[in-house]
This record gives structure tokens, C-alpha cells and sequence, in this order.
């Protein structure tokens, strides 16, 4: 009976890839028979000094995957595409995701007044600073705050609110989060200058809440998660889930990586009625999961099992298009945007990162669960990738499916 289970598992596995690559109307990618990242992190594995990493690179219709190392290093329990873990900021594109929706659908524009949809942000405070930077006071806010602002971190919130920074992502729910940023002078003029922080994006899913009548979570799972056959992601794991979850470890230079048990803006238990969603961080997903969420992006809106998402215009003007003012860097609606590459995508701050490009049709996603120095892993992936995305792989057999349907 339990080897039954584990060819059924098995079987279960191969099928799940199969369908992430595409359906019977979408085309496989096909193999490049490369081991770029296998060649320059795998020695860094081996010597203990990380415990393993997940990486697929796309280029154009040719895929390199590799699964390196271990998942739990004490009880040697390997990588597997299928394994969840926490994805910690790359939740924001998430919500950005949604926000793009009801902007496509005419139910809100990225330049309202949040004050319009969260009526407590309507009479917000400023902190008023001395010479020395010293805060000497507060004084009403000149700018209106608004949906672009929260979402690309120009609103002047602090990086959490006070509640979730003692009690973690999970501490709070969204409008009672939105109710507590609204309490708290903002650092500078809306729209003004950048503060990266989890509160703006949060207010943005509160104001999802309020305009669909839906918890975000059950929106999201709705209108995203489920049409893209993402079953494994959630916020709140079962217990079975987090048994089988790549663990975190804390990693420094020339040292053997160190298991940790969890950290404090995620705390335990995991998961359990205590557990609210979080849209600047949350998110728990597998590699086979959150491929198809940016194989969606990657395709300008469509999955890669046909399902359609966001129409193209979409993706490329509100997701893979800078929503800041041109001296305040790059950022749209809870992804970040680089120009000059024309790549989009998000990282997480246990090490996890995507990236895609439409244009060029290449995707470099990456998954570990690491904290402390990751500065040698990482440039050695890096090095990787670039490696594989500069080689000239034979297109003559490939289809040139553009991901996109009429």
C-alpha cells in the first residue's frame, strides 16, 4: 500500500510539471541540457556552507531546472519543486496583481484618494523635523495620498506598523492594519520620496476588501490562484504543508549553515486561527506554484494553461511600467521594474527571488530560505544566469508560441 502511495505521488509530481509547462494546447518547454547553476553554486552546497536552492531559468522557450541540495539538511531531505516555503515580499506582486485587476474592470483608478475607499486616511499628519532631522512635531498633510502610492512605497509609511513589528506579518488583519497606519504621522509627503514598506501594500489590499466586498485572500485565491492551478499556495498551511516545507537556515561566509527555527516577523505557530493574511508578506507557495504565477506575467497576462488573467495592456502599463515619478527609482504596483533590462519581478527576504521579461521571453526564478550573508551565493547565481541567458540555444525545433491568445 505505501508503495502504491508513493508511484501515485510520483505520479502526481510528473503530471504537475507537465502542466506547468503548458496543457495539450500549450507547447512544453524543452530541456537545454545546460547545468549553469549546477556548476557554480553546487560546490558552494557541498561544502555545507548553504543548504540548498531551487533555480529554473527560461529562455525562450528552452528551461533549465535545478533542485540542489537539501530542504531540511539534518534528515537529508532534498529540494523538490513541490516543497512550500515562504515567499515573504514577493507577495506584494501579488497584490498588485489584484489592484491591476479592478483597474482593468473600471472599479477604481490608481490616482483616487484612498481616503475615497478607507475613510480614516482622510485627515492625515506629517512629521515635522528640525535641521538635525529631529521630529519636533506633526502638521496636516498637503498631498493627497493615493492607490499609486500606497502600492509603489511614496505614501511615508514606516516599514510595519507597530502591532506587526512586535507581532509579525500574520498579526493583524488588513483593515485593522489600515485603521493603525492611519493613526501614525507619515514620514515625509505623500508622493514625495520612497520608504519601502510592508504597510503600504496592505492598504492597498484593504482597499481591495472594501471595493469587492471580499476578505483579499478569497479574492486573490478567486481570481488568481485558483484559474492558475496554484493549489499549494496560501497563507495559512496545514499542518502537512509546513511538515514537508523547505526549512530556514542562517548562513555567513566560510561557516556550515545554521538551522532556524523561525523568525520573528513570521513567528509560531505557522498557521492556525491566529494567522491573518498579509499582502506586503505572507504568502507560503512551492517553486511549481509560484512558476505559473510569473509564467502569467512573463506571458503579458495569460497562463500557461490558457487561462487569461490580465489583458496585455495591463501587464505592460501598470505591472512592468514604473508608477513613480521618474526621480524616485523604479517600482509599479508591488514589482519592481528595471528599464534598462526590461525585466520585472520581486524578491523576498529569505533569499527567494523572480524575474521576467516579456520582450525577450526569459525568466530567472530562485528559491532558497536563507538569512545572514548571502552576498557570495548570490553573486555566484548570479554569474549563472547570466551565463545561460547569453548562450545561443537552437530555436529551429521550438515552437514560437508568444504566450498570448485572442
Amino acid at each position: 500500500m505505501k508503495f502504491k502511495r508513493f508511484l501515485l505521488s510520483c505520479f502526481s509530481i510528473l503530471l504537475t510539471g507537465i502542466m506547468v509547462a503548458g496543457c495539450s494546447s500549450m507547447v512544453e518547454p524543452k530541456p537545454s541540457n545546460t547545468t549553469c547553476m549546477r556548476d557554480a553554486i553546487g560546490p558552494l552546497i557541498d561544502s555545507g556552507e548553504y543548504p540548498g536552492a531551487i533555480s529554473i531559468l527560461y529562455n525562450n522557450g528552452w528551461q533549465e531546472v535545478a533542485c540542489l541540495g537539501y530542504a531540511d539538511v539534518a534528515n537529508q531531505r532534498p529540494m523538490a519543486l513541490d516543497l512550500p516555503f515562504m515567499q515573504c515580499s514577493q507577495t506584494k506582486g501579488f497584490c498588485g496583481v489584484t489592484i491591476a485587476i479592478l483597474v482593468e474592470e473600471g472599479k477604481i483608478s490608481l490616482d483616487d484618494p484612498v481616503a475615497k475607499y478607507l475613510p480614516e486616511f482622510k485627515d492625515l499628519k506629517v512629521v515635522v523635523k528640525d535641521a538635525s532631522g529631529k521630529v519636533t512635531g506633526t502638521k496636516p498633510a498637503e498631498n493627497t495620498l493615493t492607490i499609486r502610492m500606497v502600492m509603489n512605497h511614496t505614501g511615508g509609511f514606516n516599514f510595519e506598523i507597530p502591532t506587526k513589528s512586535r507581532g509579525g506579518w500574520p498579526a493583524l488583519s488588513l483593515r485593522d492594519t489600515a485603521r493603525e497606519a492611519a493613526s501614525i504621522p507619515l514620514l515625509f509627503e505623500p508622493g514625495t520620496a520612497v520608504k519601502y514598506s510592508n504597510t503600504g501594500i496592505d492598504i492597498g489590499a484593504a482597499i481591495v476588501e472594501v471595493v469587492t466586498g471580499q476578505s483579499w485572500d478569497v479574492f486573490l485565491k478567486e481570481r488568481v490562484l485558483d484559474p492558475l492551478g496554484m493549489t499549494s499556495t496560501t497563507f495559512n498551511p496545514t499542518d502537512e504543508q509546513l511538515a514537508r516545507s523547505i526549512l530556514m537556515y542562517n548562513v555567513a561566509p566560510g561557516q556550515q549553515a545554521v538551522f532556524r527555527e523561525f523568525h520573528p516577523s513570521m513567528p509560531l505557530p505557522h498557521n492556525g486561527p491566529q494567522i491573518n493574511p498579509s499582502a506586503g508578506a505572507g504568502l507560503w507557495t512551492t517553486a511549481l506554484d509560484q512558476l505559473k504565477f510569473y509564467k502569467m506575467l512573463m506571458n503579458l497576462g495569460i497562463g500557461d494553461n490558457g487561462v487569461r488573467i490580465l489583458q496585455e495592456e495591463t501587464v505592460r502599463n501598470l505591472l512592468a511600467t514604473s508608477s513613480r515619478p521618474p526621480h524616485l527609482g523604479h517600482y509599479s504596483l508591488g514589482l519592481t521594474v528595471d528599464p534598462r533590462s526590461g525585466f520585472f519581478g520581486h524578491g523576498g527576504a529569505w533569499g527567494t527571488s523572480c524575474m521576467v521579461n516579456p520582450d525577450t521571453r526569459q525568466l530567472n526564478l530562485w528559491v532558497v530560505q536563507l538569512t545572514g550573508n548571502l552576498r557570495v551565493l548570490n553573486a555566484a547565481r548570479h554569474a549563472a544566469a547570466n551565463r545561460f541567458f547569453s548562450m545561443q540555444l537552437d530555436n529551429s525545433a521550438a515552437d514560437a508560441y508568444t504566450g498570448r491568445m485572442e
